[in-house]
């Protein structure tokens, strides 16, 4: 970030954790692999001792003791665990961020997935104008377009086309149960409030 010749600028994308969750669930199979090396990174980076309460990952998964029986649930027990390191990882983003010194502040922002969904156009220009780069009509329109298509599918998660993005912004609230949004709520608590969630 210091080096003068790359100016490098970062761009953090979050989105609700709740929606997260939501997405993560539906891909579960697709994920299962990424999920245990995010839980295997946490193992690692976690000092000796008593082991921490996991709020979205039963405590005995991670004393190496088997998931409960099904391919379903093990796939929801390591999702949900894996989503917690994800949050533990933004809260430290998200306070390292706020206590940078200025010049390091100013190499930084974030973006809410939420917000370009909601203004494409505004959110656009202003990522350009943060990294020093002009909108060009075309990227607009694209942005857009992405943004605001005629289909939604919830189906597919990891298919990339045209359609109404507005409809995942609040998709978890008529998937979730309450429980599982309590859970992540009190998992990613600290940080879904440092990004106004």
């Amino acid at each position: 970030l210091r080096e003068p010749g790359l100016n490098l600028r970062v761009i953090q994308l979050f989105r609700d954790p709740r929606a997260v969750h939501n997405s993560r669930l539906k891909a579960k199979q697709a994920l299962l692999r990424e999920s245990i090396q995010v839980l295997r990174s946490r193992q690692r980076a976690e000092p000796r001792g008593p082991p921490r309460q996991h709020l979205l990952l039963p405590p005995p998964l991670l004393g190496g003791a088997r998931p409960p029986p099904g391919p379903q649930h093990r796939a929801e027990h390591f999702l949900g665990g894996a989503l917690e390191v994800i949050c533990q990882g933004w809260l430290g983003d998200l306070l390292l961020a706020r206590r940078a010194p200025a010049w390091l502040r100013r190499r930084y922002t974030q973006l809410r997935y939420e917000d370009l969904v909601r203004e494409p156009r505004a959110q656009l220009r202003r990522l350009l104008r943060f990294a020093g780069l002009p909108v060009p009509p075309a990227m607009e329109a694209f942005v857009v377009n992405m943004t605001r298509g005629a289909d939604y599918s919830s189906e597919r998660p990891f298919l990339i086309s045209a359609r109404d993005a507005r409809e995942a912004i609040h998709a978890w609230r008529e998937r979730l149960s309450r429980q599982q949004v309590r859970q992540v709520e009190a998992a990613c608590g600290e940080a879904m409030s440092l990004l106004a969630y």
